[in-house]
């Protein structure tokens, strides 16, 4: 009964100090700041609305008189063309611009390679001009371009609000400066020249294991199988200096953890000889006195205010 009477007085005079301190150490109260008006919050994802203008381009392009776009455009009752109109080839199509208009609303630019249709040969008619001047099928061909306003139901379906526009190539943007020095014929005297180049006839020509010029525990996936028969460096350019591997000479004592970050452009040469450029920017980082690779990057490094290229390997 003793301990249960100190126990009752030790809460009583407790309670006080713990209401206090609660007060004290609680959340703070944070005031809400005005938040000027803007345009309503768009979802970060374009695929699903690109993807949707890219397949009901193609439908509208390749759709023959009669045939309906309902799939798409709600409560459109054909696909709007000529009589006697024949539909053209759609050999590419690709959504170049997702602009997001309000909450579920977007514009979407689609970029369509387009070819005659492959018809019989017909005489001109009233209701098929073209037919007379084989040349008007070849005019309507080419790259073009195509704005789809798409919107999202309730239930996140997609459906088009009219049939699309088409309009001109959206501009071109500005020329990306790197953040690379000049570039230069790779040099033999450069030993990380020498790791690149068997580095990249292992990678892209299977000739050899690409694990050798590689750190342990690389997640590097090999090209299997190996698209080239060949492949030959061409320029390096080097982050920090004009002058490729100037600070790396062969015989140079190469202190252990140095990284070089480089802009490599390669000449692949496939089995039947067709040669094709390409571009890789790599990360190498010396190991027991040797050039490694340490990744192969998922972009160039962009020049200051260009925007943030520093996410390693792909």
């Amino acid at each position: 009964m003793t301990v249960l009477r100190r126990s009752a007085w030790v809460l009583l005079l407790a309670g006080p100090v713990l209401g206090a301190w609660a007060l004290l150490a609680g959340p703070q109260v944070v005031r809400a700041e005005a938040v000027p008006d803007r345009p309503a919050a768009v979802a970060a994802d374009s695929s699903g609305p690109g993807g949707f203008a890219e397949l009901f381009v193609t439908a509208y392009l390749e759709a023959e008189e009669g045939e309906t776009l309902a799939a798409f455009l709600p409560g459109a009752k054909s696909a709007a063309v000529s009589a006697g109109a024949r539909g053209q080839a759609v050999e590419q199509v690709a959504a170049v611009r997702v602009r997001a208009l309000s909450e579920g609303y977007w514009a979407v630019t689609v970029a369509a390679r387009v070819r005659p249709a492959k018809t019989p040969a017909a005489k001109a008619t009233a209701t098929d001009p073209g037919a007379a001047d084989p040349g008007a099928a070849e005019r309507g061909a080419g790259l073009r371009y195509f704005r789809v306003p798409v919107r999202s139901g309730p239930a996140g379906e997609l459906t088009a609000v009219s049939l699309p526009a088409e309009v001109g190539a959206p501009p071109a943007g500005p020329t990306p400066v790197l953040s690379y020095g000049q570039g230069a014929v790779p040099s033999k005297a450069d030993p990380g020249v020498r790791t690149l180049e068997g580095f990249f006839s292992s990678y892209l020509a299977g000739g050899g294991e690409v694990d050798r010029y590689m750190p342990p525990g690389s997640t590097l996936t090999p090209i299997v199988p190996a698209p080239y028969a060949a492949a030959r460096l061409e320029r390096v350019a080097e982050y920090g200096t004009n002058v490729p591997g100037a600070a790396f000479p062969e015989g140079a004592q190469i202190p252990e953890g140095t990284r070089r970050r480089l802009l490599v452009d390669v000449t692949a040469a496939d089995h039947v000889g067709v040669e094709r450029a390409l571009t890789y920017a790599v990360a190498l980082k010396a190991r027991d006195g040797r050039w490694e690779v340490e990744a192969v990057e998922a972009a160039p490094l962009l020049a200051a205010g260009s925007g943030a290229t520093d996410k390693r390997s792909e």
